[in-house]
């Protein structure tokens, strides 16, 4: 588990750092930390992502970060300069809510020109603003509607306009699509991500969705129990999870335990509860007397059919239940004394599949992950 994490680079900390947590912790009570040990940099330009499930302390740490909460130890830095007492409107951050908290007596203009009120911004310097910050969001004929007569979708960028208006160093985003549908969400991450990289602006965003920080980010902090557990891109946190709470927490994962009993070839050799000895990558950390455990993504699992390839593991199992999601089928076997596996097979290369028979799976020891504790 990486309790901190730092820089853009592995080995030390950012030359480009727009944001800079140093040794944060946030309790409420004086006993308990929300927030434990933080240090973390967000280069300029970067999109991040805090992922987490409730509880993790990711919106504690964005509420640091935007000035709503002060951490209790450690030091925030904003473009060098420490920001911990600073209240929210002299960071020069921007805002997007879940509720977005459009004012409902006003138009949508008059929303999106609110921020330029207290900055001392009015007439026709702040119209010129508001008019470019809609057409920033595709609503430049909207100006006069009111937030009533907008759909979900459109109301998000009238918050989000509102947020770009002043033109902030940063802009953080808590839960922004939350109460989206499924399809206009999804629209809406790759608007969002494309308005980011256009701009060039800095965005911290925290969900709990995991295929959403997927879709977005540029990096992802996985949060758990107040700490950051990883901290990488999207590829290298799907295909090398570090843990077993990440490796479990992004996308589906077979996270089955099994006993280090050597090296080959670069590989870890396991044993598993039944007694099948299987290969493995990302073992450089594991201990023999640790507590192990080996961790395949479903679509990496495959029918055993002809000759294996060298480096291929195969093992057998008892199918439990078989589902037909249109492209693959979603496969529930029982292996390895007991443990269950689901596997992904592509329509295309499956044949039929009935519960209670026996199955010959395959899956590559370079698609495996040896994880501890």
């Amino acid at each position: 588990m990486a309790s901190m994490q730092t820089g853009t680079h592995a080995g030390g900390r950012s030359s480009d750092a727009l944001v800079r947590f140093t040794q944060v912790k946030k309790s409420y009570d004086g006993i308990h930390y929300v927030v434990k040990d933080l240090n973390l940099d967000v280069a300029k330009g970067e999109f991040l992502t805090m992922l987490g499930p409730s509880g993790s302390g990711k919106t504690t740490t964005l509420m640091m970060l935007g000035g709503f909460e002060r951490p209790t130890l450690g030091q925030i830095m904003l473009d060098g300069k420490p920001v911990e007492r600073l209240p929210p409107e002299k960071r020069n951050i921007g805002f997007v809510f879940q509720n977005y908290a459009l004012f409902p007596h006003m138009t949508v203009a008059e929303n999106v020109g609110f921020p330029l009120r207290y900055r001392g911004i009015k007439g026709e310097a702040a119209r010129e603003k508001v008019a470019r910050a809609l057409g920033r969001v595709s609503l430049e004929a909207m100006g006069d509607r009111r937030p009533a007569q907008l759909s979900g979708g459109q109301q998000q960028r009238v918050a989000l306009a509102r947020a770009l208006v002043f033109e902030p160093s940063l802009v953080l985003m808590d839960e922004p699509l939350g109460a989206l549908d499924k399809q206009l969400r999804e629209r809406m991450q790759i608007e969002i991500k494309h308005l980011q990289t256009s701009l060039g602006i800095t965005m911290v965003y925290v969900t709990h969705d995991q295929s959403e920080a997927l879709t977005m980010s540029d990096r992802i902090a996985v949060f758990h129990d107040g700490r950051i557990q990883q901290l990488a891109d999207p590829k290298t946190l799907y295909n090398a999870p570090e843990n077993r709470f990440v490796a479990g927490f992004i996308g589906e994962n077979n996270t089955m335990p099994c006993t280090l009993v050597g090296h080959e070839n670069g590989l870890a050799v396991v044993r598993m509860a039944d007694g099948s000895i299987l290969k493995s990558a990302g073992a450089a950390q594991a201990s023999a007397g640790g507590d192990l455990s080996l961790s395949v993504r479903p679509e990496n699992i495959a029918q055993a059919d002809g000759q294996p390839a060298p480096g291929t593991n195969l093992f057998s199992g008892t199918v439990t239940e078989v589902f037909f999601l249109g492209d693959h089928l979603r496969l529930s076997v029982t292996a390895f004394a007991g443990q269950a596996v689901t596997a992904r097979i592509p329509v295309s290369a499956a044949r039929g599949f009935k519960p209670g028979e026996t199955v010959h799976l395959s899956c590559n020891a370079a698609d495996c992950r040896l994880l501890e504790g």
